[in-house]
């Protein structure tokens, strides 16, 4: 094998030009797959992290017929807050929200919008709560940047909102928007509008209900409530990770047909080179060498050009990919845009493991390619290979 290895290493160098453009080729690609699988994995990351940070904290629990995406449930969707969790109420490792349908009547215009009740001191979530304990001649509240912009409202501004008590009535308020914020997370600014819990439930004659209650990362034990259901933060986040599994099998074609394009090139340069070669295979036959090892020779010249590529990919790769997770790449268009948790700029994630795994990968693909035209030499007559002639 080291004799394969040297002789297989002297003939790639000596090949010059055709050996150098297939491994600049293939070490374009060990580059891109890992970076392209970098930029997934941080987008994953990031996208947990927003979510636990903005909107779901370490879990929740929902009332039994909340459905996020169903608004007439939101008048049924409220229950007494269970008195097993006062404590963690009061130690601020839970932090009950009421949600309620109303509409809003920004210039006149008429628009559905969620109302939630939650209370300014929270610190579970990122939101600015505590822009809700401004003392004004209206009801506080905060909103999203992108629903600000579709409800044409800015900071200051002054508004009317309508909602449907416990017992059917409408009833309507002044609302003032005290602040306005952003997150990466759509779910969190899309059609809601936040105002202090304590005045929502007064509003609609729900004292001491919610909707939702969201616990803090590992400060509470988990247990089963009446009327409630637990939503864990691998629950909340599986929408994520099914998003993100779609979005990788798309990028598996892109990588289907780069790695085609290199194993096309190796597996041209192999036929050509069994084919030029012939009078070196029959000498190498004739030295005793058994039809096996020069398959085993062939097979080797052609994975190192794998070998050869990541070294390559190394040197100018290694900087490429270390500035991208530094700077990150920038989309092109306004991610709130897509209506999933996607920041802006997304920052690649390099772990060791997707490094090996995608140049082991490579490197075998790249040897099974070179075996595959190398299998022709078993079945040459070592006279005719000496005479220049495949049999």
């Amino acid at each position: 094998m080291k004799i394969a290895i040297k002789l297989a290493y002297r003939n790639l160098l000596g090949a010059g030009l055709r050996t150098w453009l297939n491994v600049v080729v293939l070490s374009f690609t060990f580059v891109v797959i890992i970076w392209m699988k970098g930029i997934m994995v941080g987008w994953d990351y990031q996208a947990k992290t927003d979510t636990s940070n903005w909107q779901i904290g370490g879990g929740q629990y929902w009332h039994q017929q909340y459905d996020p995406f169903d608004p007439f449930t939101f008048s049924e969707s409220h229950a007494q807050i269970p008195e097993t969790f006062n404590e963690n109420i009061a130690n601020g490792d839970l932090e009950p929200s009421l949600i309620v349908a109303g509409n809003i009547y920004p210039q006149g215009r008429m628009q559905s919008i969620a109302i939630i009740g939650i209370n300014p001191k929270q610190n579970v979530l990122l939101l600015p709560t505590q822009k809700l304990d401004t003392f004004i001649n209206a009801i506080p509240a905060i909103i999203g940047l992108s629903t600000a912009k579709n409800l044409k409202l800015k900071k200051g501004d002054f508004t009317t909102i309508r909602w449907r008590d416990s017992k059917g009535m409408f009833d309507a308020s002044e609302i003032c928007i005290v602040d306005l914020f952003s997150c990466n997370v759509p779910a969190v600014e899309a059609g809601k509008i936040y105002i202090p819990l304590a005045v929502l439930q007064k509003m609609t004659g729900m004292e001491n209900e919610a909707t939702i209650l969201t616990f803090r990362k590992n400060k509470m034990d988990q247990q089963k409530v009446d009327d409630w259901v637990l939503k864990t933060n691998e629950d909340l986040t599986k929408s994520i990770d099914e998003m993100i599994k779609t979005k990788t099998f798309g990028q598996s074609v892109f990588y289907g047909i780069l790695l085609l394009l290199s194993m096309l090139a190796i597996y041209d340069t192999q036929v050509l080179s069994i084919f030029r070669r012939q009078k070196e295979i029959g000498t190498y036959i004739a030295l005793g060498y058994t039809r096996t090892q020069v398959i085993g020779l062939f097979t080797v010249e052609g994975a190192m050009y794998s070998i050869l590529a990541a070294l390559v990919s190394a040197v100018y790769g290694i900087p490429f990919l270390m500035w991208q997770a530094k700077v990150g790449w920038t989309l092109p268009v306004d991610a709130s845009e897509f209506g999933m948790a996607m920041a802006q700029t997304l920052y690649p994630v390099y772990s060791a493991l997707l490094v090996i795994s995608t140049v082991l990968f490579v490197v075998l693909i790249t040897t099974v390619v070179s075996y595959w035209p190398s299998r022709k030499i078993g079945k040459m007559n070592p006279t005719e290979a000496l005479r220049g002639k495949i049999q």
